[in-house]
């Protein structure tokens, strides 16, 4: 039995920094992955400016240092394709230049970017990792939750749990009574091509958002070397309710969408089509109690419109570290003194992602978001303004008002 203050299960991107704070402030933790690293991991791939501004808080130097990988792309923004085929460029920084500016996002596939993180774990003294480690019991044993692997072998007392395993984990589901409900959560399949055509020069990543394909979206996200994260992603109630096999939506939107299948003509897809289902921050839930703490995908904090889940996850490591230090200073790991935990991610995140859940209802109206497109593609200050709502929270509540789009649709 390994005796700890905190184990935290999963060291992805919350966990990894989780971890990576305790280590900051001199406090140790027990690390456990069911995987060895590098491993791959099923998403879009895409690290917003939201991913480098945590990277900074762990250490200044990380986004420089993620900046000299040799399997990352510089991305300088988002181009949104509307139904009627108008696409709105959003960049990541107005008036950015290539050659001067530091890179606001990258794009680099998770076996690489989480292997980055793991091995910044791996220089940390005060952090246990164990790899290759599947927890698959949690028993609650008076103010201590005992872990144990399949085989038994592997067993760890700890004061304080912190849950950062993922979309799927257990432990969320079973112990922290997180429910999977289709109005909130997503169905999505990722594949890697090589020599897509057309991808942007600036790395722009590309959401599609095909009129035979709503409320979904279909989308490109170029990588290093030519290759191409390419996928779907769609709500598992309408999946669900228009009897729909994404697999078969994603081939066909490839094979016979005009634009697309010129650009796929030549294009060879890269092992196989893989699915995973992403658990949406649309609805706020109650994510620690007594000696536990949900992370990231455990924690459903994933963007309801963008399906970004990367950063919020490494925001929620933050405040997760925060919290652990506070109880240990305390002694107390009470669910009522853990609430400060909640009140601290969702003070963050909460307001964006209600905001991303209105954007995500606009799809219901695909007239208005191809009208929004098309003025904005014409009308250079809208442009710039809608860009500016994706970095300027406040902005961005112009969305929510009716008022917003009646003045855009008649001056």
């Amino acid at each position: 039995m390994q005796e700890a203050d905190i184990c935290i299960v999963g060291a992805g991107p919350g966990g990894a920094t989780a971890a990576l704070h305790l280590a900051h402030k001199g406090i140790p933790s027990v690390l456990v992955d069911k995987a060895v690293f590098p491993r791959d991991k099923i998403c879009g791939d895409a690290l917003s400016g939201k991913v480098v501004n945590e990277l900074k808080r762990i250490a200044p130097e990380l986004p420089q240092l993620l900046s000299q990988e040799p399997h990352q792309l510089p991305s300088w923004g988002i181009h949104f394709i509307s139904p009627g085929g108008h696409k709105l460029s959003v960049p990541f920084k107005s008036n950015y230049n290539t050659t001067r500016d530091t890179p606001s996002g990258y794009i680099v596939k998770r076996i690489h970017y989480d292997n980055f993180l793991a091995e910044e774990v791996k220089k940390r003294p005060e952090i246990t990792l164990l790899e290759g480690v599947d927890i698959a019991s949690y028993q609650k044993q008076e103010n201590r939750f005992v872990l144990s692997d399949k085989s038994g072998k592997v067993q760890i007392s700890s004061r304080l749990l912190l849950a950062a395993n993922g979309a799927h984990s257990a432990f969320a589901r079973h112990s922290a009574g997180i429910k999977q409900e289709p109005e909130h959560y997503c169905a999505g399949l990722r594949a890697y091509y090589k020599n897509v055509a057309g991808l942007d020069k600036d790395g722009f990543i590309e959401l599609h958002f095909l009129k035979d394909f709503l409320p979904g979206y279909f989308w490109i996200f170029p990588l290093s070397n030519g290759y191409a994260n390419v996928g779907v992603g769609m709500l598992s109630s309408v999946v669900s309710k228009k009897k729909l096999n994404l697999k078969q939506e994603m081939l066909r939107i490839i094979n016979t969408h005009p634009e697309f299948k010129a650009r796929f003509a030549n294009a060879e897809l890269q092992g196989n089509i893989s699915g995973y289902g992403l658990p949406l921050g649309s609805k706020r839930r109650i994510i620690s109690g007594d000696n536990y703490m949900l992370l990231g995908d455990a924690a459903s904090l994933i963007d309801p419109f963008t399906g970004e889940g990367i950063s919020n996850a490494m925001i929620s490591g933050r405040w997760a570290a925060e919290q652990a230090a506070q109880c240990l200073a305390q002694n107390d790991f009470s669910a009522s003194f853990m609430q400060g935990y909640d009140k601290a991610v969702y003070n963050r995140l909460w307001k964006e992602l209600k905001l991303s859940r209105q954007m995500q209802r606009l799809l219901n109206y695909p007239w208005l978001f191809d009208q929004v497109a098309s003025k904005a593609t014409k009308n250079k200050a809208l442009a710039e303004t809608i860009s500016c709502m994706f970095n300027d929270l406040d902005l961005r509540e112009k969305l929510k008002q009716p008022s917003f789009y009646l003045k855009l649709l008649f001056n």
